[in-house]
């Protein structure tokens, strides 16, 4: 059935468009391997990726006018097969004609010289590929990607499209649909937009890795310098620090005080009239009475003997 020059489609409620687009896929699902679109709730993305992604298109005047409606068919389940590789997207939206549309969107790979110049601001701030992929890193990391016309998202001047649907439209809502399937399909592998860009992870993620083990071990570097060293602990306690964090008694140990004139003996005998000393003060309790006095006198008789 047609319609007139001015007339519209009739109205249709979104779940009778529900409704439809599950019976479509049941369909397709028969024929060839489908890989849908699935939105749980009202939530097109989760991750920071998916999120990020649905950012970058919502801030271009370009797509404003038409992403609305196709945000309300990617919740539909109107994407009814997405499928991603390097800088290209296929799908297929179901309309309101009974056959599918066709869609195809091509993103440019990202500049050389933007990639260069991200990844060198970025260096240092990445500790691990699952930090970049789960969206888990510093918020400038984070401004740096996003960054409008220099960052790693595509402007519109990248990203070209076709569809085979008869809306006159620059980006008709299959499209608009299509793009919002990224957003939802990077929520389950953000490893993808690496992909469409034709950009490396791993050459980021090693060189952000080894700016950070640069930085770390400088900083060790620092804090050492301000550690006493072994050859000056070794001096002032007489110990060397062996190889991997041992210790040995050193072959030269502080010299010992050489004892008072009259050689050993003396030195023995004062020893033991010291010991005589603190044995007869200890029983006597006239000693203990005399105390100091008591204790001078025989510390001088005993240096008489020696004498």
């Amino acid at each position: 059935m047609g319609y007139g020059y001015w007339s519209y489609a009739p109205y249709v409620t979104v779940a009778e468009k529900k409704a439809k687009a599950a019976k479509k896929l049941a369909a397709l699902k028969k024929k060839q391997n489908v890989n849908p679109v699935i939105i749980q709730g009202h939530t097109l993305a989760r991750t920071w990726w998916g999120k990020a992604w649905n950012q970058n298109l919502e801030r271009y005047a370009d797509y404003d006018y038409r992403l609305d409606r196709g945000r309300s068919y990617v919740r539909q389940g109107a994407v009814l097969d997405l499928r991603i590789e390097a800088g290209a997207i296929k799908s297929l939206v179901q309309g309101s004609r009974t056959a599918p549309y066709a869609i195809t969107v091509s993103i440019k790979k990202l500049d050389k010289n933007t990639w260069q110049r991200v990844s060198t601001e970025c260096a240092g701030m990445l500790e691990s590929l699952p930090e970049l992929l789960s969206g888990k890193f510093p918020k400038p990391l984070g401004d740096i990607f996003m960054r409008k016309d220099s960052g790693l998202f595509p402007a519109p001047k990248e990203i070209t499209f076709t569809c085979s649907c008869p809306d006159w439209a620059d980006m008709c809502k299959h499209v608009a649909a299509t793009l919002y399937g990224i957003g939802a399909r990077l929520d389950s592998n953000p490893a993808i937009f690496f992909a469409l860009r034709g950009v490396d992870t791993g050459d980021l993620v090693s060189r952000s890795v080894a700016t950070h083990a640069e930085n770390m071990l400088e900083k060790a570097a620092r804090k050492s310098a301000r550690v006493i060293t072994s050859d000056n602990l070794s001096s002032v306690f007489g110990i060397d620090f062996a190889e991997g964090g041992g210790t040995t008694l050193t072959d030269n140990p502080p010299k010992k005080k050489k004892p008072a004139a009259g050689g050993v003996a003396a030195s023995n005998q004062v020893i033991k009239n010291q010991k005589l000393t603190r044995s007869i003060e200890s029983k006597s309790p006239s000693v203990k009475k005399t105390g100091i006095k008591q204790k001078t006198k025989t510390v001088k008789t005993a240096k008489k003997k020696i004498s």
